[in-house]
């Protein structure tokens, strides 16, 4: 069996961190097996459904690297669900009812009044031909219900194990609007009988969803895919909504995240798996398990994917960030700079260090000994170590040690009190500018 997952956002909006969440692991799901990870883009309602929202949703997926195998459309496949309706009709399986939603929630008043649930009470089963023709005749157009069968679903959850609903405690789902329009849960089954998705992993608002679809896969003669449901992703004030904020995607390419750094997170959130640093998809994809995923509602953190990006970036070759460099920064400036960074784009402030000018500010009573750090250095083969060559010089002529040996050259060389390792940044700065920008200290006031 080929293992075919599929990503369903409606286009309808920019996606959040919460929709990843679920686009992440259905890719890495069907990676790891070897199979087909789909797009499928639910456009079913056709007037807030536009073209910049799905184009902004492959750009996203792109961005992350989670490119699907095929991409499809629901505003393409009416005719398929048209074909389903009919199926289901001809077997008493949907059926059209006449209320409206006054009349509707009338009732479900009334039944709550009661002590009852709000569950539809198939009054519209009750019709005869002759009902329907009047309804009809008076103008009255019908939606559509799935009719649920009694007795308990069940089914294996490969997140939440062993998982059931009860038809009974449901109303009937309309799966059709009086307009002709379909709403979800229908379209859905169809499309992943159609496109032969295996796994359908989600959110656990899903959980009663895939009971009624389940419901829905059977009556179309097909058996049912594997079902994952998994904890809904919070942030750090509750429930992750749609609003894109710090943890929408645009947001995060402007700070500088690195796009593995997302979906190195998101694949480890919701399990007692630690997150890593990790340069490539191809570790998150070995070391997946659907199963590891949990019933707790994991949290979104932007402070823990902040950290994450910097263990990220600080283990990121020079050939992967190359093209997102300054202009004459090379390998070894990169390397010296790296473990210094929180994102790549910070490497421009350093390389402005390296090539100056700077504005080094020193204490009065340093010049002095900045002056003998300019001789030593100038007396120094500019091989090797030059940096810790010149600190034994030093503190072997002026005894100096610790903060007030090496904080002044900092100083002085950098015009900054702390960055990265000196023995690494010196010989990126150059013999030149290091042996100027020492004089300049040594001869200020």
């Amino acid at each position: 069996m080929t293992v075919v997952t599929r990503f369903a956002p409606s286009p309808t909006g920019r996606l959040h961190v919460g929709n990843l969440f679920t686009a992440t692991h259905n890719f890495l799901l069907a990676r790891k097996a070897g199979g087909r990870f789909l797009l499928r883009l639910d456009d079913t309602d056709l007037a807030r459904s536009t073209e910049a929202y799905a184009r902004a949703i492959r750009d996203d997926l792109a961005w992350l690297g989670l490119a699907p195998d095929a991409e499809y459309r629901q505003s393409d496949r009416f005719a398929a669900y048209d074909a389903a309706m009919e199926r289901l009709r001809a077997t008493g399986r949907v059926y059209p009812c006449y209320e409206t939603p006054e009349e509707l929630e009338i009732k479900r008043k009334v039944q709550l009044s009661r002590g009852l649930p709000p569950v539809y009470d198939r009054a519209a089963l009750k019709l005869d031909d002759a009902d329907r023709a009047r309804l009809e005749a008076q103008g009255h157009r019908p939606h559509w219900r799935f009719r649920l069968e009694p007795g308990r679903v069940d089914w294996d959850d490969l997140v939440r194990g062993p998982s059931h609903i009860d038809p009974g405690s449901l109303s009937d789902p309309v799966v059709r609007r009086a307009d002709g329009g379909y709403l979800y849960m229908l379209p859905s089954v169809v499309d992943d009988i159609d496109m032969a998705v295996t796994h359908v992993v989600r959110g656990e608002d899903h959980v009663t969803n895939s009971g009624v679809q389940i419901q829905m896969f059977e009556a179309l003669g097909t058996e049912p895919p594997r079902f994952a449901h998994f904890g809904l992703l919070t942030s750090a004030e509750g429930e992750l909504s749609k609003r894109l904020g710090s943890a929408g995607l645009d947001a995060l390419r402007e700070a500088g995240v690195e796009p593995i750094a997302v979906v190195a997170l998101l694949a480890r959130l919701g399990t007692a798996d630690p997150v890593e640093p990790v340069t490539g998809l191809d570790a998150l994809v070995g070391g997946h398990d659907i199963a590891r995923l949990g019933n707790a509602h994991p949290r979104f953190d932007p402070a823990e994917l902040q950290q994450l990006n910097a263990r990220i970036v600080h283990q990121l070759p020079f050939e992967a960030v190359r093209d997102r460099l300054p202009a004459g920064m090379d390998a070894a400036a990169w390397e010296a700079i790296r473990p210094n960074l929180s994102t790549v784009a910070e490497a421009s402030d350093w390389w402005r260090v390296v090539e100056g000018p700077i504005d080094a500010s020193v204490a009065a009573d340093d010049r002095d000994y900045l002056g003998h750090a300019e001789a030593a250095l100038a007396e120094l083969a500019w091989q090797g170590d030059v940096w810790h060559a010149l600190t034994d010089a030093l503190k072997a002529r002026t005894g100096r040690k610790g903060r007030s040996l090496f904080l002044p050259l900092r100083l002085a060389l950098t015009g900054r009190d702390q960055g990265p390792d000196m023995a690494a940044l010196l010989p990126v700065i150059g013999r030149e500018r290091a042996l100027r920008r020492l004089e300049q200290a040594a001869s200020q006031g």
